[in-house]
C-alpha cells in the first residue's frame, strides 16, 4: 500500500527537523567559539567547499559507487554459491566456514600489501578489497537460510522421493530468500566502506581516484571543509546503495510472499 503525502510528511520532518537543528547548532558554535576553519569549518564552509569542488566529488564518487557495485555484485554472486557448496555437505561446510570467518575478522590494512605484490594497484584491486570486506554477510545469511530447514519438510520430500536438486531448488533456496536479501542489506553497506579502504591503499593515482583518496588527501592538507564533503558524498553513497538493495529486497519479499501464499 501506497503512503500518502502526509504520512511521507509526517515520516520525513522529524529526521530533518533534527538535521536542521545541528545545522544551526554547529554554525552559530563555529562563530560563537572562532574555531579555525582547519579545525572545525562552518556548515556554510562546507557547502562552500561542495560547491567549489563539486565535479571532483562527482567523478570521485561516481568512480567510488562503481567499484562498490563490483564488489558487491561479486560478493552476493560468490557467497551465494559458496552457502550453496556449504548446504550440501556438512563435512565441507564444517572444514570451510572457519575460513570465511577470517575474511570477516582479518585487519584489511594487513593484507593490503599482498594485494599490491601480487594485483598491483588501481581499480580491480579496490574491488578485490570490497568482495574481501562484504562477502562474509552473504555466506552467513544465506548459509543459514539453507541449513535451518524444518526437519519435517525434509522427511516430506524424502517420503516423495526428491533427489538432492529438487530440495535444494524446491526448499532450500526458496526458505533461504529472506536470509539472502537480510545479508544482503548488510553487505551492501559494507561494500561502500571496503571501496572507500581500499581506495586508502590501493585503489588511486594521479588521475583516477576515488572517495577515500579525497578523504585522504584533504585530511593531510588540514583542507577540513573539503574533507566534510568527501565525508558527506561518502555516506551519500552508501545510503544511496543501501537504499537500492533494501527496495529491491522489499520488492522480492513482497512478490515472494505472494506468490506462496
Amino acid at each position: 500500500m501506497s503512503s500518502s503525502p502526509g504520512q511521507m510528511l509526517s515520516r520525513l520532518w522529524p529526521p530533518v527537523g533534527l538535521l536542521l537543528v545541528v545545522l544551526g547548532v554547529w554554525q552559530a558554535s563555529v562563530w560563537w567559539f572562532e574555531w579555525p576553519p582547519f579545525l572545525m569549518p562552518a556548515p556554510s564552509d562546507v557547502a562552500t567547499a561542495v560547491i567549489t569542488d563539486g565535479d571532483r566529488l562527482l567523478a570521485a564518487s561516481l568512480r567510488t559507487g562503481v567499484a562498490a557495485l563490483a564488489g558487491f555484485t561479486a560478493s552476493l554472486v560468490a557467497g551465494v554459491l559458496i552457502a550453496v557448496v556449504f548446504s550440501q555437505s556438512r563435512l565441507v561446510r564444517q572444514s570451510c566456514y572457519p575460513y570465511a570467518i577470517f575474511l570477516q575478522t582479518v585487519p584489511i590494512i594487513a593484507v593490503a600489501p599482498l594485494i599490491i605484490i601480487w594485483f598491483g594497484t588501481g581499480f580491480p584491486s579496490v574491488v578485490l578489497v570490497t568482495v574481501i570486506i562484504s562477502l562474509f554477510p552473504i555466506i552467513a545469511s544465506t548459509t543459514a537460510g539453507l541449513v535451518n530447514i524444518d526437519e519435517d519438510l525434509i522427511e516430506l520430500f524424502g517420503l516423495y522421493r526428491a533427489d538432492r536438486w529438487q530440495v535444494l531448488w524446491k526448499l532450500r533456496l526458496p526458505h533461504a530468500v529472506p536470509y539472502l536479501v537480510t545479508g544482503a542489506r548488510t553487505s551492501s553497506g559494507m561494500a561502500v566502506i571496503g571501496a572507500i579502504v581500499g581506495e586508502f591503499f590501493v585503489g588511486h593515482t594521479t588521475t583516477h581516484y576515488g572517495l577515500g583518496y579525497l578523504v585522504l588527501s584533504t585530511s593531510q592538507h588540514l583542507k577540513t571543509a573539503h574533507l566534510f564533503a568527501a565525508v558527506i558524498a561518502s555516506a551519500l553513497l552508501g545510503i544511496a546503495l543501501f537504499g537500492a538493495v533494501t527496495w529491491i529486497g522489499t520488492r522480492l519479499l513482497s512478490r515472494w510472499g505472494s506468490a506462496t501464499d
